[in-house]
């Protein structure tokens, strides 16, 4: 009889110990998801320093931006103080920098839905409520359209045509001269020329001296302090953007009077004047693109140009290949980053953003990220021989806004890299790295002086 009733109390407690060991695997697994949700839904804080109201770290952005360092060593020095991911205060609006593809991704991708453009005040003072790159979602999709003709690739050839006599001009120019000259200021006047010549059909010396220094007024105050103090370079910005706002207006005048025809982009608009609004453009939408077109059009295409020059200073085998374009403009970030506007709250990558903070998706931290290029210091054009991980190389954007003059950037540098490379090699006159003050996109504060040795000399030696 005990024999029976020992057995039976094994048995009953070997079951209740598989019930024990089964509800607390339950129980525990539980606590592992619940604390797993936990770490993984939580809604972090971006780290950061938002400094006083309104003024916050502004002083400190402007001060990067004053010194031969360029404004990104403002968000590089923070990166390294907070982490990836950081936040700050700039001319009164919360700044968050996304690091990652993944980020990039997401904002680019919800253009006009989660997130609108969203730039600090002095830029979008200088290319006007109208342009392009401001105005609100309706106006863009129509804009954009009536823009994208003379951009498209079935009307570059004309363009490139025209650049590449313009090259050949002035590079034999420039050689019959002994062939020393600044990478940077021959590529800016080469392309403001070409732009000006397919936009406004402008090429007489004259008039052409007075736009570019009017446009170089207004690009130079696209990161300084928003007020109106007289000699301020926002306060030059503005009187120079109102004369170009004249010129462009006086134009159009005489255009409409029949005084004068041209076969360009403003005659273009031009002849949609009797067509229904939605297919037509106003005279401020016109004027206010111009301007963003020509600076928009030279100064990142210009500082690409005169970047190629200097990778490639030295690189024989990279100038054979001449399969340069896409690792330039990798490393040469012209566009530093994409600001956004954050339309509704939301939560990206564990972190809390709130509507109307601005959201900068940091190309230039993407494009130097080791885990996604090898080396990244080092100028390789033939890591793009390799299919790219999406949304890591995004010099121009991505989606909806994608920048629409990426085709005709694209081939005025092959342009004229092909050219140089062709007819010329050459060296780098001073190897400093500085970079000009307050400029908006990066540029060797040098201007890349370089001398050119035609091939045959080459050959010869």
């Amino acid at each position: 009889m005990w024999k029976v009733s020992a057995e039976c109390f094994l048995q009953n407690a070997d079951y209740w110990n598989t019930v024990l060991v089964a509800a607390f695997s339950v129980v525990l697994s539980l606590m592992v998801y619940k604390a797993w949700r936990s770490s993984t839904c939580k809604k972090r804080e971006v780290p950061g320093k938002l400094g006083l109201p309104y003024l916050g770290e502004t002083l400190a952005f402007l001060s990067a931006t004053n010194s031969t360092k360029g404004c990104y060593a403002f968000v590089r020095k923070r990166r390294q103080w907070y982490g990836r991911w950081f936040k700050t205060r700039l001319f009164g609006k919360i700044h968050i920098y996304i690091p990652s593809p993944e980020g990039a991704k997401t904002v680019l991708t919800n253009d006009f839905i989660k997130f609108n453009k969203g730039y600090v005040k002095s830029m979008g003072d200088a290319v006007g409520k109208k342009s392009l790159l401001t105005v609100p979602h309706e106006s863009h999709r129509r804009i954009r359209r009536l823009l994208s003709d003379p951009f498209s690739m079935s009307s570059l050839p004309k363009f490139v045509q025209k650049l590449d006599m313009m090259l050949l001009e002035r590079l034999k120019s420039v050689e019959e001269k002994g062939g020393s000259f600044a990478a940077l200021d021959f590529c800016m006047k080469v392309t403001f020329d070409a732009m000006c010549d397919m936009l406004i059909s402008v090429t007489d010396a004259k008039p052409l001296q007075d736009i570019e220094q009017k446009c170089n007024d207004v690009s130079n105050m696209m990161l300084s302090f928003p007020a109106m103090i007289p000699g301020s370079r926002y306060y030059k910005g503005m009187k120079a953007r109102k004369q170009l706002m004249q010129i462009f207006s006086e134009m159009i005048a005489r255009r409409r009077s029949g005084m004068e025809c041209h076969d360009d982009f403003l005659q273009a608009m031009l002849r949609r004047d009797s067509l229904p609004e939605d297919e037509k453009l106003s005279d401020e939408e016109i004027m206010d693109n111009l301007l963003t077109l020509i600076i928009a059009g030279q100064s990142t295409t210009a500082a690409a140009m005169m970047w190629s020059v200097k990778f490639l200073d030295g690189n024989g085998r990279a100038q054979e290949r001449l399969r340069v374009v896409k690792e330039t403009l990798r490393m040469s970030n012209v566009l530093l980053w994409f600001p956004r506007v954050v339309v509704e709250n939301c939560v990206m990558e564990g972190f809390e953003l709130k509507k109307g903070w601005h959201v900068n998706v940091d190309a230039t931290h993407i494009h130097y990220d080791p885990l996604f290029y090898k080396d990244p210091l080092e100028f390789d054009p033939s890591r793009f021989d390799e299919m790219q991980k999406p949304y890591t190389f995004i010099p121009f954007g991505s989606g909806v806004r994608t920048c629409l003059g990426i085709n005709m950037a694209k081939v005025t540098m092959l342009a004229f890299l092909h050219r140089l490379t062709c007819s010329y090699r050459w060296k780098v006159d001073d190897m400093d790295p500085s970079l000009e003050k307050r400029a908006h996109i990066p540029r060797l504060r040098s201007g890349c002086p370089i001398t050119l040795i035609p091939v045959k000399n080459v050959e010869d030696m």
